[in-house]
């Protein structure tokens, strides 16, 4: 014997079709602000007062930067125009995942005349951010975001 859907039933089962739907999208929604790290500058009319400055100092010292993971070590790798190793002034950044700050940490560099080497410890497999700041000898300022794929 077959059952009888009515207009009861089918209200149910739309109601309870949205109710799904509405609850991921709400997850969905708490975890991306949840785990967003949020600004990437606090006064962006001030750092964009200065950008193409900046840019043409940067790029006028003519680096290459390479970044790699070597299971516990992060090697930063900064070569001139000739491909020799550049000694900086100083250097520092954070090492993380782009979509949250869980697992950012801000290594210490040691020059070890060929490259920058810090200890991060076992990065998990994927896609990580190395966002570097460092100061030329001469003191201009140096920003980039290295991308790193860490495969295990």
């Amino acid at each position: 014997m077959a059952r009888e859907i009515t207009g009861k039933h089918v209200l149910i089962w739309t109601v309870s079709a949205f109710a799904v739907i509405i609850g991921v999208n709400v997850f969905m929604a708490v975890q991306a602000v949840k785990t967003f790290p949020g600004l990437e500058t606090a006064n962006s009319y001030g750092v964009s007062q200065t950008f193409n400055r900046d840019k043409e100092a940067q790029e006028a010292l003519g680096w290459a930067v390479e970044a790699i993971d070597d299971q516990e070590n992060l090697y930063v790798y900064i070569r001139d125009e000739e491909g020799n190793p550049v000694e900086v002034a100083e250097i520092s950044g954070t090492l993380g995942r782009a979509t949250t700050v869980a697992q950012d940490q801000d290594p210490e560099f040691v020059f070890n005349g060929e490259a920058y080497v810090a200890q991060t410890g076992v990065l998990d497999e994927g896609n990580w951010n190395f966002r570097m700041v460092a100061t030329a000898l001469d003191g201009t300022a140096f920003n980039q975001r290295i991308v790193i794929h860490v495969k295990r």
